[in-house]
């Protein structure tokens, strides 16, 4: 079999999986584009290593060795979209803003447009991002 038919395949999965994770925004299908990724490097290692005929197989054990990283992560990965969903009731990924490292400083643009209340501290009494008063 020649070598381009595999890379043509590899390329195609690889193509296909880049856009599974660019489009989509539910993490199951984020995260069966980056499979596919994998899935497509691992094509290409046992592609090359049954072109160059690996005496030591090299590119199988890579492959091999890829797998087993590829279903450490599915786990892990799985495991972090149940605790989203339980805790936010959806897995879309634009909408989990509050994941995001943002740090919290006194002369930020929002503690400034609060209103101060009767205490002098502008937030207090004021709801925080939980829902739940100060």
């Amino acid at each position: 079999m020649p070598l381009w038919w595999p890379l043509l395949t590899a390329s195609l999965l690889f193509a296909l999986g880049v856009y599974g994770v660019l489009v989509r925004r539910n993490a199951v299908l984020v995260l069966m584009g980056v499979e596919l990724m994998l899935n497509a490097v691992n094509i290409n290692m046992v592609a090359f290593d049954a072109h160059l005929r690996d005496v030591l197989h090299g590119g199988q054990t890579f492959a091999l060795f890829i797998i087993v990283i590829a279903a450490a992560e599915v786990g892990l990965a799985l495991a972090i979209v149940l605790m989203v969903f339980r805790t936010h009731g959806h897995i879309d990924v634009d909408a989990l803003r509050e994941l995001a490292d943002r740090p919290e400083r006194d002369d930020s643009p929002d503690l400034a447009e609060r209103p101060a209340s009767a205490e002098g501290h502008p937030a207090a009494g004021q709801p925080d991002r939980s829902g739940a008063a100060r």
